[in-house]
């Protein structure tokens, strides 16, 4: 038996075969072919685009796939009739960085409008088309939303009086003159599956425990495992210095007056820190990375 698993083709490509990397799995994608190969013989993978993932998904072509949730909005707005996709985690990460992406209202910075409601009658560019439209709708304001096949941020003032974009960190809506006057959604991935392949135990089974390596690939990102060594007399000093994930485990070496101390920390700590574990008494000092980390 096979789990039938989409893997999000384009921006995110990168960033996922990466994080399943550090999962455990080795994807090997060819540019001249939408079937991935997989070092786990359970799994067979197709490459989607994470706009058409849910819908996949939904009608059973996929089993599960990952998407981002702005995708799987978009999709249950346009079919409220079908039941929903259940999601197995949150995967927080992105094609820039581990966090959240929004979808923003942007207008021209020189442009008068301050609200939505300030877009009566006007044309919103967006690849976010129903979500956008539900968005204007709630608020009883009449636009016209265009669909946009990219490059949305160059359409206004020409093209479009407005866009619905996602940003990460707004620096290419900076860089084209564009002003944010609200947010329509935060989004993340999400791997997803359809309620037959739920009811199926061994495809749900399969799927809980890829969610789980993929969490934890997630959690060890920008951590590392720091060991060392250190005199009972010094210890207090020591532990006073670590910030941990839960607590540093404390274990008695052959010389009694002796302890290990391993701990899990924030790479970007490690720097600064290491100097005054030494200085505190602290010997033996490894730094190891992580690959995974199990909550």
């Amino acid at each position: 038996m096979k789990l039938r698993l989409g893997i999000p083709k384009g921006s995110l490509q990168d960033a996922t075969v990466q994080l399943f990397a550090r999962a455990g799995f080795t994807l090997n994608v060819n540019s001249r072919s939408y079937f991935p190969t997989v070092d786990d013989p359970e799994l067979e993978c197709m490459l989607i685009r994470a706009q058409e993932m849910a819908r996949y998904v939904a009608d059973g072509v996929l089993d599960a796939g990952l998407t981002g949730q702005d995708w799987i909005r978009e999709h249950e707005v346009g079919h409220p009739e079908e039941p929903p996709l259940v999601s197995i985690c949150d995967l927080i990460y992105a094609k820039q960085s581990f966090g959240k992406v929004r979808w923003v209202l942007a207008v021209p910075e020189d442009s008068p409008f301050q609200r939505a409601e300030d877009l009566a009658g006007k044309t919103i560019a967006t690849e976010l088309v129903r979500v956008t439209k539900a968005y204007f709708d709630a608020r009883k304001v009449d636009v016209d939303v265009e669909f946009s096949w990219g490059a949305t941020e160059v359409k206004p003032p020409v093209l479009a009086d407005a866009i619905v974009e996602a940003t990460e960190t707004g620096s290419t809506l900076r860089a084209n003159r564009l002003r944010i006057i609200d947010t329509l959604m935060e989004s993340n991935t999400q791997l997803i599956a359809n309620e037959k392949t739920l009811a199926d135990s061994w495809k749900k089974t399969k799927l809980d425990n890829i969610a789980l390596l993929l969490k934890a690939a997630i959690e060890a990102h920008g951590r590392v495992g720091l060991m060392l060594n250190v005199r009972r007399d010094d210890l207090t000093a020591v532990l006073a210095l670590l910030p941990a994930l839960q607590r540093p485990t404390i274990s008695p070496l052959s010389d009694q007056e002796w302890v290990a101390v391993n701990t899990i920390i924030e790479e970007k700590t490690v720097r600064d820190l290491i100097p005054r574990l030494k200085l505190a008494g602290g010997q033996g000092i490894v730094e190891y990375p992580l690959n995974k980390i199990v909550l």
